[in-house]
């Protein structure tokens, strides 16, 4: 939720939203500042007198080089999401304030960087705290519990439409596309994906929507929520934590460090299957979502370097080729790719 300086002048429908649910006076003098994020809703902080705010709305083309359309139903989908974490972690997501599902925009309150910074931010600064992973594996895998086997849930969040256009086809299946010698692999990974219906998903667990906040931490943009595999989520939370060791070495075993400690916070709260099989699926989804941050439509933006992208490419795909049994054995795995000429001594400024 970081401000740029800039100030832009929203729709009327959107102004009119705060008006509608009495997020503002007739008249009230209002300051729209967009904030700058992800590729998928436009996201406004608004300053009102003595108050602050945020006006979230969904895109239906996202803002990314590749063709990638979603449903902009997602915006409700987010919204009950982040109820669902209210109710079981009121900590762990802004306040809500209102919602207006047919045009697709909600709003929360504003949380100030100052006191809720972004952990992509501080990882990328090499501001490494291994309790912050520790937290968030906690609390990932505390919210997966307290949504598993719920069938009300599974009812409510059948979404696996949003979650295919979302997540399995821009990950997987386009990164399938690229690499064709991996194609059965990555279609197998997203088949599995698709069918496995365990716990309320998140969808996108990353360090750019995760605050630390002072009770611990806050997630956001929870677009792609799902009734479906939390494995998902947490390999896709550690496999940011392995792209930093790779661009940040001056801070790369404690990076690696708080990948493991991530998953071993998480998998301390799984009850709702045995844990060697959770571990499974994710172990085997994070190379390829490694692999997909470099061929799939979202690539990450820090990999600037093509000896970057080559490891990356290298070590994923020996890793698909030959599944690890634990996220920690694909940590270390990855541990030892970056110990090679090629990735040692890489830097975000090189």
């Amino acid at each position: 939720m970081s401000r740029p300086p800039a100030q832009a002048t929203p729709e009327p429908a959107l102004t009119d939203f705060l008006t509608a649910h009495e997020l503002a006076g007739p008249g009230e003098a209002a300051r729209w500042t967009p904030l700058a994020g992800g590729v998928s809703s436009d996201l406004w902080r608004v300053d009102l007198p003595g108050r602050s705010l945020c006006v979230k709305r969904a895109l239906a083309k996202l803002k990314v080089a590749a063709d990638w359309q979603a449903p902009v139903s997602r915006n409700a989908y987010e919204w009950a999401w982040m109820r669902f974490a209210s109710r079981h972690r009121p900590d762990s997501v802004p306040e809500l304030l209102a919602h207006d599902p047919e045009a697709g925009v909600f709003a929360m309150a504003f949380l100030p960087p100052e006191r809720y910074p972004m952990w992509k931010a501080q990882l990328l600064d090499g501001e490494v705290r291994v309790p912050t992973a520790a937290a968030v594996g906690e609390l990932l895998g505390a919210l997966h519990a307290a949504g598993a086997g719920d069938a009300d849930l599974a009812a409510e969040f059948a979404t696996d439409d949003n979650f295919h256009a979302l997540r399995i086809e821009p990950y997987l299946l386009a990164t399938a596309a690229a690499h064709p010698a991996l194609r059965d692999i990555l279609h197998g990974l997203a088949d599995r994906t698709a069918r496995t219906h365990l716990a309320l998903v998140h969808g996108d667990v990353s360090p750019k929507n995760i605050l630390v906040g002072p009770s611990g931490p806050v997630l956001l943009d929870a677009e792609c929520a799902w009734y479906g595999d939390p494995a998902f989520d947490l390999a896709f939370c550690v496999n940011h934590l392995l792209l930093k060791a790779l661009v940040v070495p001056a801070r790369r075993e404690e990076l690696l460090q708080s990948a493991r400690v991530l998953a071993e916070a998480y998998g301390r709260c799984v009850d709702w299957e045995p844990r060697p099989a959770l571990e499974a699926r994710a172990a085997s989804l994070l190379p390829a979502l490694l692999l997909a941050r470099v061929d799939g439509k979202s690539p990450v933006e820090y990999l600037t370097h093509d000896r970057h992208r080559r490891l990356v490419r290298t070590a994923a795909s020996a890793l698909l080729r030959a599944p690890a049994p634990t996220v920690a054995d694909v940590v270390n795995a990855w541990a030892t790719a970056l110990q090679a000429p090629t990735g040692a001594g890489s830097s975000r400024s090189d």
